[in-house]
């Protein structure tokens, strides 16, 4: 009666005319009707109940030595359970054939039903403790599958999901071109690095499990997966040397912009309120919010929220008058500092080069001087970059008292022939 009730509420479920045994993904479950049934009596109710049940079920199921419970013995192991409830939890497990009571001996023993579901729970537990444990979890229901010639291909499926959302989330943080993005998944790559170089070795001994077609195409998406993963470590790395190339530094040896930024994100929004308080002239625009990703949102909120807005007509296109492209323009401080540079014969003091203005100038000036030398650069920076000029820094600071710089770091520009004059 019971499994005809079950199968008169899975009718309700499917399209008129089938049949729930005839359906490919539904009947392992079918099959396996009695052990689906053990789990969902352990886990109904509410979560004081479960978590009782549960440790109820491990404890008697830890004591290898001598599996079988005698009701005083019970009683005594869990005094601190409420003798009702505890009678309770037991003749719910009893009713569901999680534990199994022998009327003759009058004793209680766990079933196989239990102790299979036990045995996956207390695996869980044990990868729950470890950083990113889940990745460590799959790939070991890999190698228990493949040790014991029972290898399903939903546990190779699995894996290879969750190396795929690694993989999304390290390409989409290189694409960002955030440094704080980028670090977090270099972070995130070398916790899970330990887990991928055991599932490479279980992947290796996957040869002489015998597996079949559609199993090896997995094995061998997975190996592919997990060597693309391997190769982040480079990317991430060349795309932060490409940033720190990029990072404007304050002075010789000082702070950079992504140090300041990184300064910036500890501050709590009181805080940057008061920092910023009579500070701007300005109110900054969000030239970080790209044009399309916002019209992407904007579309999908008036799908969403108002799908009931009527559809305006677009105006008639107006005349319009077509110009030509105006260049850009570089910025004056390159214009003037490569003209000045181009120039020099002789050795110049950095200070009187880049102090003149104001601050902002000065800083702008000093990262500039960092270009000379450079290969890998754009061509409005080129004629800079091309200057047969060099730099020699010293180790002390220069005072300087001008131009809103009160110090700067002693340093000297050299004419290539200078350089190559002077004595050895």
């Amino acid at each position: 009666m019971a499994a005809s009730g079950e199968g008169a509420s899975l009718v309700e479920f499917l399209a008129p005319g089938l049949v729930a045994e005839d359906i490919p993904p539904l009947f392992p479950l079918l099959a396996a009707r009695p052990l689906i049934g053990a789990m969902i009596a352990l886990f109904r109710g509410g979560d004081e109940e479960v978590l009782i049940r549960l440790m109820v079920l491990r404890e008697v199921g830890l004591r290898a030595d001598a599996p079988e419970w005698t009701p005083r013995e019970l009683e005594s192991h869990f005094a601190y359970l409420s003798q009702t409830k505890l009678n309770t939890v037991l003749a719910r497990l009893r009713e569901h054939a999680l534990l199994l009571w022998d009327s003759e001996r009058r004793v209680y023993q766990l079933s196989s039903e239990g102790r299979m579901v036990l045995s996956a729970l207390s695996n869980l537990l044990a990868f729950n403790l470890e950083a990113d444990g889940e990745l460590g979890f799959l790939a070991a229901q890999v190698a228990a599958g493949a040790a014991v010639g029972k290898l399903a291909p939903e546990a190779l499926s699995h894996l290879l999901a969750r190396l795929g959302e690694l993989e999304e989330e390290f390409a989409q943080a290189v694409a960002s071109g955030s440094e704080f993005r980028l670090r977090a998944a270099q972070s995130k790559l070398a916790s899970v690095q330990q887990w991928l170089d055991r599932a490479n070795a279980v992947m290796k001994n996957l040869a002489d499990a015998g597996l079949d077609d559609d199993s090896w195409r997995l094995a061998q998406s997975i190996g592919q997966r997990q060597s693309r993963l391997l190769r982040m470590a480079s990317v991430f790395q060349r795309e932060l040397a490409a940033i720190a190339r990029q990072q404007v530094h304050l002075s010789q040896g000082g702070l950079s912009t992504s140090e300041l930024a990184a300064w910036l994100k500890t501050q709590s929004l009181d805080d940057l309120a008061a920092l910023a308080d009579g500070q701007l002239a300005t109110t900054p625009e969000c030239s970080f919010v790209l044009p399309d990703v916002m019209l992407d949102n904007t579309e999908e909120f008036v799908a969403r929220e108002q799908p009931n807005r009527k559809t305006s007509a677009m105006p008639a296109p107006a005349e319009i008058e077509y110009t030509r492209d105006v260049p850009l323009e570089p910025p004056r401080e390159l214009v003037e500092l490569t003209r000045m540079l181009a120039g020099l014969n002789t050795p110049a003091s950095v200070a009187d080069t880049v102090v003149g203005g104001s601050f902002s100038s000065a800083s702008y000036r000093l990262s500039l001087l960092a270009l000379i030398g450079e290969t890998n650069i754009g061509p409005e920076l080129a004629p800079l970059a091309d200057l047969p000029l060099t730099l020699q820094w010293g180790d002390a600071l220069q005072a300087v008292g001008r131009g809103e710089v009160a110090h700067i770091s002693a340093g000297r520009i050299l004419p290539q022939q200078t350089r190559d004059d002077a004595p050895a």
